[in-house]
């Protein structure tokens, strides 16, 4: 069992991200799910600064519970999208149909993070 399974039932995950205008660290508290070796956030309406940053710089550190990574960061496509969103719902929500999750995330960004050995 890797580190992040250790501490998949944490309820929040800490993202650093790099100041894309200043270079200094730039830390948010997130919900996220771990499935499948990845770590999924998500977020719904305008982009944020961490997101700006991610744009710009997609390494970043993350904490979960006493476990620390390094990880870079994507935007979820396709199946990667899918999984993350049904992850997340199931994680806070519990189970639902894929109609009810779909509507759950119409709007939101889904981030993939594939921690860094």
């Amino acid at each position: 069992m890797n580190a992040m399974e250790r501490v998949r039932k944490e309820k929040f995950i800490y993202l650093t991200t790099t100041g894309r205008k200043t270079g200094k660290p730039h830390t948010v508290e997130l919900w996220f799910a771990f499935a499948g070796g990845k770590l999924y956030l998500s977020h719904e309406g305008e982009n944020t600064d961490w997101m700006r940053n991610l744009a710009r710089r997609d390494e970043v550190s993350v904490r979960v519970g006493t476990v620390t990574s390094k990880a870079k960061a994507q935007t979820a496509k396709g199946n990667a999208r899918e999984h993350g969103k049904r992850a997340l719902y199931e994680k806070y929500y519990g189970n639902a149909t894929q109609e009810v999750i779909d509507d759950w995330f119409d709007l939101s960004t889904v981030l993939e993070l594939t921690p860094l050995a």
